[in-house]
C-alpha cells in the first residue's frame, strides 16, 4: 500500500472546511475565529498532519535543507565528517541530504543534479577522483547556489573552502622515517587529480630532497580508487616491492591505503617495521589495537564539517552578495607508534 500523507485538503473535508480556511487556521491568522483554529489544529495533530516540505520549499524558496555530496560514506574520515556537519545543520534548523560518487565523476554529476533539483539551499562538496570537469559546479555556482569544498577542492571555483595542512602533513610523516634511518621511502597515495593527493606529494617530496635523498617517481603509486578496490594497493604494493632497490618504508595518504596495505605487507609475510615501516593518513578509531600498532596522521575530520556547514549557512543566510570568501586551513594531529620505528 502506498503511504499517502494527510494533506490540508483532506483536513478541509473531514471539517467541512475550505482548503483556504484551514491553510490561515494553520498558519494562525487572526482572519480565522479561535474556535475554528482549535478544531483544526486538534484535528491535525490526532492525524498527524506534516507541512509539504516542497511546498513549502516553492513558496519560500527555501528548503531549509543542505546537500552533502561525497566518495563514501563508510569510510572513517567522511562518516566523521557527515556527524560534524550534521551537528551545526540539525542547531540551525537544516536537514541534511547525503549523496555517494563512489569515486565516480558520471555518478557525482548525477547526485549534484538532483540535490539541485530537490530544491536544496546549499552544497556541500567533496569532489570524487574521477573528477577534473568542474561545468556541474561552475554552471550552479553561477546560478547563485552556494556551495563550500572541503577536504578535495577545486581553484577553479571562488567560494569557501576547508581543507588540512596536507603538505605539512606529509612532510612531517616522510621527515620522521628519515629521523628513524629510512631511506628509501615510497608513497602510495590516491588519484592525482585529486588536491590533497597534489600536496600530500609536495611535502612527501621536500622532506626527501631538503633532507639529502633523491627524490624517485618509481617510488610514488596512485591508487585512483583511494583503497576502495582491495586489488588496487595490493597491485601498488607488488610493484614497489618488484623495484631493485626496494622501499624499506612507506607513506601511505588515506584511510583504505593505510589498512590496506599494512594488511597486503602481512600477506606477503614481511614484518612491520623490521622489514618495512608504515606511517599512514588515517582516521580509524583501531590503530592502537592493530600488531604491530600504526603511527597515523590524524585530520580533524569532525571539525572540517563543522566549520564547512558554518560558512555555507553565512551563505545562505546572508541578507546580501558574499564576494569575499576564505580557505580554512586545519591542522592535523600526528601519532608515533610500533610500525614507523626501528626496533634497537
Amino acid at each position: 500500500m502506498k503511504y499517502e500523507p494527510v494533506t490540508i485538503k483532506d483536513i478541509g473535508k473531514a471539517l467541512g472546511l475550505s482548503t483556504s480556511t484551514v491553510s490561515r487556521a494553520l498558519r494562525g491568522s487572526y482572519e480565522i475565529s479561535s474556535d475554528t483554529k482549535k478544531q483544526v489544529l486538534e484535528y491535525a495533530e490526532k492525524v498527524n498532519y506534516r507541512p509539504n516540505p516542497i511546498a513549502l520549499s516553492l513558496k519560500e524558496r527555501r528548503s531549509s535543507s543542505i546537500g552533502v555530496v561525497v566518495c563514501e560514506i563508510a569510510n572513517n574520515f567522511f562518516s566523521q565528517v557527515i556527524n560534524g556537519i550534521d551537528s551545526i545543520a540539525y542547531n540551525r534548523g537544516y536537514h541534511v541530504i547525503i549523496s555517494q560518487s563512489h569515486e565516480s565523476y558520471e555518478r557525482e554529476v548525477v547526485n549534484v543534479h538532483h540535490l539541485a533539483s530537490r530544491s536544496v539551499d546549499g552544497l556541500l562538496v567533496s569532489l570524487s577522483s574521477e573528477t577534473t570537469d568542474m561545468a556541474h559546479f561552475i554552471n550552479l555556482h553561477e546560478k547563485g547556489l552556494p556551495i563550500v569544498f572541503f577536504d578535495r577542492v577545486t581553484n577553479e571555483i571562488i567560494t569557501h573552502k576547508v581543507i588540512v595542512d596536507n603538505y605539512k602533513a606529509a612532510y612531517e610523516a616522510t621527515l620522521h622515517l628519515i629521523k628513524n634511518g629510512y631511506k628509501k621511502i615510497a608513497h602510495i597515495t590516491s588519484s592525482p587529480f585529486l588536491s590533497i593527493t597534489k600536496e600530500r606529494l609536495e611535502g612527501y617530496k621536500d622532506a626527501l630532497l631538503e633532507n639529502g635523498l633523491a627524490f624517485n617517481e618509481k617510488y610514488v603509486k596512485y591508487c585512483s580508487h583511494g583503497g576502495m578496490i582491495v586489488e588496487e594497493i595490493e597491485g601498488a604494493l607488488h610493484n614497489l616491492l618488484k623495484i631493485k632497490q626496494k622501499p624499506d618504508a612507506f607513506v601511505t595518504a588515506g584511510d583504505r591505503i593505510t589498512t590496506g596495505s599494512l594488511t597486503a605487507i602481512k600477506n606477503l609475510h614481511l614484518r612491520v617495521p623490521e622489514d618495512i615501516a608504515l606511517v599512514g593518513f588515517s582516521n580509524t578509531n583501531i590503530p592502537e589495537l592493530l600488531n604491530p600498532t600504526l603511527t597515523t596522521i590524524r585530520l580533524p575530520a569532525f571539525e572540517m564539517g563543522q566549520v564547512a556547514t558554518e560558512l555555507l549557512i553565512s551563505i545562505i543566510e546572508s541578507k546580501r552578495p558574499v564576494t569575499s570568501f576564505e580557505t580554512r586551513v586545519l591542522q592535523t594531529e600526528f601519532f608515533v607508534r610500533e610500525s614507523s620505528v626501528k626496533l634497537q
